[in-house]
């Protein structure tokens, strides 16, 4: 069970935590939520996690494809609808928007997309709106539209799901427990991400993973913006009981830049790993044969994936779904604290993730703007605990505040500095 998160906050396998009832659920009785995406496997998740966790909520799945909907309608039962929607149209959007408090963004892939439709529409009928984005031109072309969300009184937040989203909410919180205890000062941040296979989230994370290694990695040293070549800078890290050591490799996804901007660490990176290790030797391949044109090319990638789903699927039926999330955080005085997240499947805890981040603006933890979820504005810091605590259900293994030695499997650190 989730306890005292200021401070040391560590849970395992909280997978009966209910969080779904008492006096928040009863103030969300009467709200609608829109999950557009919602008959794919994060949508789909999200749409059934936020019927687990706010019972009393209206919730209505966006897609368009009639049957699946119909489908996922008959999984949610009561309070649940379908709406046939095209993501790409103006005025399909509004109408669905129509009567509806907040709408979730889940149609990905958010890499290679020249505007934002759906947060567009959003602010022009005030709703509250909040995406799994997961790639860095479209969180920052999100973020452009601040001064109009403002405007319109409308709470969005972009970059709000598993990672990034709750690890940026790790990230943060490392930091201000770190900064409130001394004077010590941050100064280098890095995430680490495993998922095994597909993680269970299905063609649009292989979409999403064949289009950033198209991208340069952006990362900052010391203050200094650097580029670096995609799925390169192999380290092998440690995730911790049930996960154990994964080699991972430097990937380009939007916490970089906000966790640099926003919380002011001077060297940030990102990376990610997958398994079967075959599947990240392919990766390494792709990266070095196929042209970046290739990689950005949205319909290509579309065919390539095409060509790989069954494989995948096949693989991930003996991979798993596992995934993990490892951020370290290093401050001047020397010491190192690390927040650490596991589970079983990507595709459960991504749902429970995105609906922490939905209920949390239903409550009124999010200002009028659009944020991402490490600032105070998007995630109210009084408000973190509850939406950490809710994402964390179903956990493997929930830590923060720890030093590396006490979550590892083979710690490199015994205590008191001591390294073997």
């Amino acid at each position: 069970m989730a306890g005292a998160l200021y401070g040391s906050f560590a849970v395992t396998a909280c997978a009966n935590d209910s969080r779904g009832s008492g006096k928040e659920d009863e103030k969300l009785k009467g709200s609608k939520v829109l999950v557009l995406g919602g008959t794919g496997r994060v949508g789909g998740s999200t749409a059934v996690a936020l019927s687990k966790l706010s019972p009393h909520l209206s919730i209505a799945v966006g897609g368009r494809n009639r049957e699946k909907g119909a489908a996922m309608v008959a999984t949610l039962g009561r309070n649940s609808s379908f709406v046939e929607v095209d993501f790409e149209n103006a005025e399909s959007l509004k109408a669905a928007l129509d009567g509806v408090d907040l709408v979730v963004h889940a149609a990905g892939p958010f890499q290679q997309t020249e505007k934002c439709p759906v947060l567009e529409a959003a602010i022009e009928t005030k709703t509250a709106y909040v995406d799994v984005c997961d790639d860095t031109n479209y969180a920052l072309r999100a973020k452009a539209f601040k001064d109009k969300a403002v405007a319109a009184g409308i709470p969005a937040i972009t970059t709000g799901g598993i990672y990034p989203g709750v690890s940026n909410l790790m990230a943060a919180e490392l930091v201000r427990v770190a900064t409130s205890e001394s004077e010590r000062e941050p100064e280098r941040l890095r995430f680490y991400y495993y998922t095994a296979g597909s993680g269970g989230a299905g063609p649009t994370i292989l979409a999403t993973s064949f289009l950033l290694l198209g991208e340069d990695v952006i990362a900052y040293n010391k203050g200094e913006k650097v580029k670096l070549k995609p799925f390169s800078g192999m380290i092998n890290i440690d995730f911790g009981k049930g996960i154990g050591s994964r080699d991972v490799y430097l990937l380009n996804l939007p916490e970089v830049h906000s966790a640099h901007e926003i919380l002011g660490i001077p060297t940030v990176s990102a990376r990610f790993g997958t398994a079967p290790f075959f599947w990240n030797w392919g990766m390494e391949i792709m990266t070095n044969l196929l042209p970046q044109e290739f990689l950005k090319d949205r319909s290509k990638v579309g065919e390539m994936v095409q060509l790989f789903d069954p494989l995948v699927r096949t693989v991930d039926g003996f991979a798993g779904e596992r995934v993990a999330m490892r951020i370290d955080l290093k401050c001047t005085d020397g010491r190192d604290t690390v927040g650490l997240f596991s589970h079983k499947s990507l595709s459960q805890c991504v749902g429970t993730a995105t609906a922490a981040f939905a209920l949390a603006i239903l409550e009124g933890s999010t200002q009028p703007g659009v944020w991402f979820p490490e600032e105070p504005e998007g995630i109210a810091v009084e408000a973190r605990q509850i939406l950490l605590e809710r994402a964390s259900q179903g956990t493997i293994n929930f830590v923060m505040n720890k030093p590396p030695w006490m979550v590892e499997t083979k710690p490199k650190e015994l205590g008191l500095g001591i390294y073997v």
